[in-house]
């Protein structure tokens, strides 16, 4: 049950984060107002519903982007608007246009890692493309979900389609999820390759990188806290030098030291070739983590690795200290 008390900005600025997975707490002032508190700190504003028979847990925003008077005000708008019977279309459309659709307007991913989604749609889905939405039958998913190479990939696009039917309900061009009834595919779970010794193998080896942009790149995966499609598009106007903060986020000292040290000469902190950024140094990340004898290690396994041990703050500074603590226990050996 959410623990409940009246939400102003000093009690939920100051709400402790769960050490793993999210807590509720609901508004005594609007019951119908209730708040995620994820483990890394993330506070999202939310409301329940039963809609069309099924239990929805609708998003309102993320606080503080959304103020409590705000998040309280919008209450009643959403519940009347989740009431609402479901249109129905006469005019059924394609599966393509359907994930069109569901591409413009659910999808809330940057650049990168949307294009990265269309192409896998394009590459394992495509069978589907032209039957329209209405016609799709639980044999029809299995049989191309059965052809994806990989359980990984297969139980991601078996989750994606599942979620691309839900908006279709929504929107009125079918009446059931062919999807739902599937068995839902077992993850192997990947046992991450890295411990504080391989962490310290690895800084050793990425301070051999004889390339200064991708030295710094690799660095910034250990005192960067963030994933390797952030850091990489990292742009020299989002980062203040005066606060320490990339964002508005708290930067680690170690950070600071390693991009002060680059050439500011372009708009990306990380060029690439052309005029992009950095994207995905394989060839180079392999040499890396074969010198730290870490096989099978990836870029985001790092800032997983660190970024699970990271003691989350509401205070910047509380939270910068934290981050100079975690980066000098692990790599303290080396230096």
């Amino acid at each position: 049950m959410a623990h409940q008390f009246f939400f102003n900005p000093y009690i939920l600025d100051n709400l402790p984060a769960p050490s793993k997975g999210f807590d509720v707490v609901q508004d005594l002032s609007e019951p119908r107002l209730r708040l995620y508190i994820t483990s890394r700190g993330v506070k999202s504003f939310f409301v329940r519903k039963r809609v069309h028979g099924h239990d929805k847990r609708i998003i309102i925003g993320k606080y503080p982007d959304i103020d409590i008077e705000e998040a309280r005000a919008k209450v009643p708008e959403i519940l009347e608007q989740a009431s609402k019977k479901i249109p129905i279309r006469h005019k059924q459309i394609s599966v393509k246009k359907l994930f069109d659709l569901y591409l413009e307007n659910k999808v809330r991913r940057n650049w990168y890692s949307k294009d990265k989604l269309e192409r896998a749609i394009d590459r394992h889905l495509v069978k589907l493309f032209d039957k329209k939405v209405a016609d799709v039958s639980a044999e029809d998913v299995s049989a191309v979900i059965s052809e994806i190479q990989g359980r990984a990939i297969a139980g991601r696009m078996q989750e994606l389609l599942q979620s691309v039917f839900n908006y279709a309900i929504d929107m009125g061009y079918t009446k059931t999820n062919p999807v739902r009834g599937l068995q839902k595919i077992e993850q192997t779970r990947r046992i991450r390759p890295l411990n504080k010794s391989g962490l310290q193998k690895l800084f050793a080896a990425i301070n051999q990188e004889e390339n200064q942009t991708l030295r710094a790149a690799f660095l910034m995966l250990i005192y960067g806290f963030a994933p390797k499609s952030k850091i990489f598009s990292m742009q020299w106007q989002d980062l203040d030098f005066n606060h320490y903060t990339w964002n508005g986020m708290p930067l680690s000292d170690a950070a600071v030291v390693v991009l002060q040290d680059l050439p500011q000469d372009g708009v990306w902190v990380f060029p690439g070739r052309g005029m992009g950024h950095l994207t995905d140094p394989r060839v180079a990340w392999k040499k890396i983590i074969d010198a730290a004898g870490v096989k099978n290690l990836t870029m985001d396994d790092v800032y997983k690795f660190m970024s699970r041990r990271l003691i989350w703050a509401s205070d910047k500074e509380d939270f910068r200290n934290n981050m100079n603590n975690l980066i000098e226990d692990f790599t303290s050996e080396t230096f």
